[in-house]
């Protein structure tokens, strides 16, 4: 699996998750007449989304992704799971944490808030990583890929060199001439 699919799938599993656990906190809350409930939520939800965007700015993006993008394995051939099967094995326990709140906002609704808060802090800390990956693999002209492994273990990745990688850039059109 390629490094910017795992990147982008889990902003986008998480931002679905904030999605689902928000709109499973507001029926809860609407239901039971609770505006302070409301109220403290969308606060929460707030800082939640301005410490994401502050964590997440595009400097600390590429800063993140360095010691990863460092420490992959040169290799020459791509690694044998299906890309489906390394995506599901490094992303379950999101799925289990919104499965988990979801469940306990049913006796307890301010767990779906505070999940969705942490759901939304994460999506946005995480969003302008795989453009920060896509930009090293353009200028080094190779490819990452996620080596096979658990959840709970350090994330191991792959370097490849990119086949389609081998062309130089086409030139720039020279400006037109004012005469």
């Amino acid at each position: 699996m390629l490094f910017c699919d795992l990147l982008r799938a889990t902003v986008l599993l998480t931002g679905a998750l904030a999605t689902v656990l928000g709109a499973v906190s507001v029926l809860a809350a609407s239901s039971e007449n609770d505006t302070t409930a409301l109220i403290v939520a969308g606060a929460w939800w707030l800082i939640a989304a301005i410490l994401g965007i502050y964590a997440g700015r595009s400097n600390s993006a590429g800063e993140a992704m360095a010691r990863t993008l460092a420490g992959a394995k040169t290799m020459t051939s791509l690694p044998s799971e299906s890309p489906a099967r390394i995506g599901f094995a490094r992303l379950w326990p999101i799925l289990a944490f919104g499965l988990v709140c979801g469940a306990l906002a049913v006796v307890f609704p301010p767990v779906a808030v505070i999940g969705t808060g942490y759901a939304i802090c994460v999506a946005l800390i995480m969003r302008r990583r795989e453009a920060a990956v896509t930009a090293i693999e353009e200028r080094d002209g190779v490819r990452f890929y996620v080596e096979p492994s658990g959840a709970f273990t350090p994330l191991k990745l792959i370097r490849t060199p990119g086949l389609y990688r081998d062309r130089p850039p086409a030139a720039k059109p020279p400006p037109p001439s004012r005469a």
